[in-house]
C-alpha cells in the first residue's frame, strides 16, 4: 500500500502529528499560533487537516483566524506511481498582513478555478504593479526554503526517496530549480524559453512595451512569467517554443545541489 493511503488509516492523533511536520515553525511564529495545539490567540482552532481513511491525498491549512478569507499556509500531497515518491500538488502562502489582490475572481466575481480562461486585468495590473508574480493574491513570506525541508522531514518519517510536482508558472519552475528540482520533462522548453527572450530572439521581438510586455521584462523572471501568463508564447504560436505546459519537476529528499539553471541571466 502507498505511503499516504498508509498514514490516513492511522487514528487521527498519530495521522496528525505526521502532518505536522509539513507545516514550517515560522507560521506559527509569526501569527502567534501554539504549535501544540493548533490554536491563535483568540482561541480558536485554526490548523485544519484533510486526510481522511480510504483516500491517497492529503492536506493542511493553517489561518491566522478561522473567518479569514485565505490562509497564511496551504498544502497538498499525494501518493504517486511510484510508491517511494511524494507527490506535491499545491502550495498557497500568503502574508495576510498585506491587502489582498483579487487576481483569482473574474470582474463579475467569479472564482477563476472555475472559469480560468477569464482574466481580471485590472487586478492583474494591480498584481504587477504591487510585484506580485502570476498566481499570486498576496505577497509570500519568503518560506521557500522552510517547506522545502519540512517537506524533507516528512518523507523521512514515510520512509520517502523524492518528492515530485509540476510547476504551474515559468516563475516557479525557476524558483524550484534553486531548491535542487530537476526535470523529467520541460527543461527542454524552459531553455528554449530563455534563449528566446534574449535581444534578437522570437519572444524578444513581442516584448511591445504594453503591461504585461515590456521590454525590460526580457531578463526578469517575474516579467518573463506574467509575459507568459499574457499569451507571449502563442500570439502567433512559435513553431519552435510552443505553448506553455507546465513542467514536471523532482527533487530526491535532502538534496539541493543546483544541477540545472535554465535561466543564468535573469534576475527576480
Amino acid at each position: 500500500m502507498a505511503r499516504i493511503s498508509r498514514l490516513n488509516r492511522l487514528p487521527e492523533p498519530e495521522k496528525k502529528n505526521v502532518y505536522r511536520l509539513l507545516i514550517p515553525e515560522k507560521v506559527y511564529q509569526l501569527f502567534a499560533i501554539d504549535a501544540s495545539t493548533g490554536r491563535n490567540r483568540q482561541g480558536e482552532s485554526v490548523v485544519r487537516f484533510e486526510c481522511a481513511p480510504g483516500t491517497a491525498e492529503a492536506s493542511v491549512e493553517v489561518k491566522r483566524l478561522l473567518d479569514d478569507l485565505d490562509p497564511v499556509f496551504y498544502i497538498e500531497v499525494a501518493d504517486s506511481k511510484d510508491l517511494l515518491q511524494l507527490q506535491w500538488y499545491f502550495i498557497q502562502v500568503n502574508d495576510l498582513r498585506v491587502p489582498r489582490i483579487n487576481t483569482d475572481v473574474t470582474r463579475g466575481g467569479r472564482s477563476r478555478w472555475l472559469f480560468w480562461q477569464e482574466r481580471n486585468l485590472p487586478e492583474e495590473l494591480k498584481a504587477l504593479a504591487a510585484g506580485l508574480a502570476p498566481g499570486q493574491v498576496r505577497p509570500g513570506l519568503r518560506l521557500t526554503d522552510d517547506i522545502n525541508h519540512c517537506l524533507d522531514r516528512f518523507c523521512r518519517a514515510l520512509g520517502l526517496a523524492s518528492i515530485y510536482l509540476e510547476a504551474l508558472f515559468y516563475h516557479l519552475a525557476l524558483a524550484y530549480e534553486r531548491n535542487g528540482f530537476r526535470y523529467l520533462q520541460g527543461e527542454e522548453l524552459m531553455r528554449l524559453i530563455n534563449r528566446g527572450f534574449q535581444p534578437g530572439g522570437r519572444i524578444y521581438a513581442k516584448l511591445d512595451d504594453s503591461p504585461f510586455r515590456r521590454k525590460d521584462f526580457y531578463n526578469r523572471v517575474r516579467g518573463r512569467s506574467w509575459a507568459i501568463h499574457d499569451g507571449i508564447l502563442d500570439e502567433p504560436a512559435d513553431p519552435e517554443i510552443g505553448s506553455w505546459n507546465p513542467p514536471r519537476m523532482y527533487r530526491m529528499v535532502g538534496d539541493y545541489e543546483n544541477y540545472v539553471n535554465t535561466c543564468p541571466e535573469g534576475c527576480w
